[in-house]
């Protein structure tokens, strides 16, 4: 009986200090009716992924948010991305003998890569013309495993990649919704 009336007393101090619970699907300091988030665009010499990196993220809205997406030419916010830069840098390395004539020799081969992609991402309010928010230095990045099969780096490769949209994608998410 006495933590029930701790307990009342916490919930009214609570209530009386202008804490509320809010709804996190809704953006704060902003209203939103629709949202496009057409193709990202890519300046990299790397092609064929923006299409997975759209993806994410606008599945990203899909699962959290009430915004409804909409074609771009009816919504009224857009979000527009371009892959600045994909970078990839040899992270680690194996000796691997060759023996050529009679005579071995060892060589480094790489056995692990790091992918890092870079974006400028911008929310647009159609309606006004005025740029919500810009970021021309979002970053992410993930290492995958380099095989003597081509095929299976690729996979690795694309898998890593989609890791570094996932976590770009929550951070645009948030940017847009939480406003920071």
């Amino acid at each position: 009986m006495k933590y029930w009336g701790i307990l009342c007393l916490l919930c009214l101090g609570l209530m009386g200090c202008g804490y509320q619970l809010r709804d996190t699907r809704e953006p704060v300091g902003i209203q939103i009716e629709s949202l496009a988030i057409p193709l990202f665009s890519s300046t990299s010499s790397e092609m064929g992924f923006e299409a997975d990196f759209t993806t994410v993220i606008r599945q990203q809205f899909i699962s959290n948010t009430r915004i409804p997406l909409a074609p771009e030419e009816k919504a009224h916010m857009v979000l527009i991305g371009k892959i600045e830069e994909i970078k990839t840098d040899a992270l680690a390395y194996r000796g691997q003998d060759v023996t050529v004539g009679g005579y071995t020799t060892t060589h480094n081969v790489t056995s692990s890569r790091r992918l890092e992609v870079r974006l400028d991402v911008q929310l647009l309010d159609k309606r006004s013309g005025k740029v919500i928010w810009r970021d021309s230095g979002m970053r992410s990045q993930s290492s995958y495993l380099v095989s003597s099969d081509p095929l299976e780096t690729r996979y690795n490769e694309r898998r890593a990649l989609k890791s570094i949209a996932s976590d770009l994608a929550k951070i645009i998410y948030m940017r847009t919704m939480e406003r920071w």
